[in-house]
């Protein structure tokens, strides 16, 4: 390993499996994430002037996107995420989709709907589409011919991006986190705020014809059992790098955090897909091991390297351990 890739740590010997299997379920997750969404996307199409406030790659427009382009714009980003899921003409579709998903998703917030995890989302494919991630488990890796290829063996060529997307993570959260306390001051640990966000939550869906958390309204008159989630949240957001670490710091921080999506979710109906899914932690862990387990186990060693056939079966996993 050479000590570029030494510095990486736990991903400085990362094989091209792991990148393309963070490829595979990363990308898939956000292309399913637009087909379910897909009746809220095709609405912007209709929304007209009166909120358009455009933001990130949407500050090129004066005015917003006819109902035609919105349709080209949603429907070709999901056709290239498909594409780059498959690892087909991957340096082509892995940046256009990357590109189209950043389009849709800042031309969404135009309107107003600004969500943190769709930019974790954004950020996390963003890297990919520039990433190697073809190189093994891809459409492309399998038709290159076998003397066409090079060893697929630089740690720091597939450690560096997936490294990238873990910082991202940890960042991300920790940023939440100081939002919290500036905007909510040490109030927020008491629960209080909490109580307010949860309240106002259930009363914008039932004003809005939207389903409300059966659970809602017995935490607002119980609002003293938010204290502790509270004060949980922002531990846990602070406490995000401890995610950098292998073994059971990694494991904890990630399982308490999935679980404290859980309960945002149920108790307000408000789903961060992202971490919800596993797709904001899969660049902590060995995530090739996942697909080695599952049906794509029979293609594992083609379209790899020459000798890294070999190599990946008898292979020591390093770092995500």
């Amino acid at each position: 390993m050479s000590t570029a890739a030494a510095r990486l740590g736990p991903w400085g010997g990362a094989p091209a499996e792991r990148l393309a299997a963070l490829r595979i379920v990363l990308l898939g997750t956000a292309v399913a994430y637009l087909l379910v969404r897909l009746p809220v996307f095709l609405d912007l199409g209709t929304v007209g002037n009166r909120t358009f406030d455009p933001v990130g790659l949407a500050n090129v427009l004066d005015r917003p996107l006819g109902v035609g382009a919105v349709n080209v714009l949603i429907f070709a980003t999901v056709a290239l995420g498909l594409a780059a899921t498959a690892g087909a003409a991957y340096r082509i579709t892995g940046p256009a989709f990357a590109l189209g998903l950043l389009a849709l998703t800042t031309y969404r917030s135009s309107f107003g709907t600004i969500l943190w995890f769709d930019s974790l989302m954004v950020l996390h494919v963003l890297v990919l589409g520039l990433a190697p991630a073809a190189d093994a488990w891809a459409v492309d890796s399998r038709m290159r011919s076998r003397r066409d290829r090079t060893p697929a063996a630089a740690g720091l060529r597939y450690g560096g991006p997936i490294a990238l997307m873990a910082w991202i993570t940890v960042v991300t959260y920790v940023v939440a986190g100081i939002a919290k306390l500036r905007y909510g001051g040490w109030s927020w640990l008491d629960g209080d705020t909490l109580r307010n966000h949860v309240a106002f939550t259930a009363a914008r869906a039932d004003l809005l014809g939207g389903r409300v958390s059966p659970v809602a309204g017995w935490l607002v008159r119980n609002g003293w059992l938010l204290a502790p989630f509270a004060a949980a949240t922002v531990v846990l957001e602070f406490g995000a790098p401890v995610a950098l670490l292998r073994g059971r710091w990694r494991n904890g921080w990630v399982l308490a955090t999935w679980l404290l999506h859980v309960g945002i979710a149920a108790s307000m109906f408000v789903v961060f897909h992202w971490p919800l899914l596993g797709a904001a932690f899969a660049p902590f862990f060995a995530v090739e091991r996942v697909v080695e387990s599952s049906w794509a186990s029979r293609f594992v060693g083609r379209g790899l390297a020459p000798g890294r056939e070999a190599a990946y079966e008898g292979r020591t996993d390093q770092g995500a351990s």
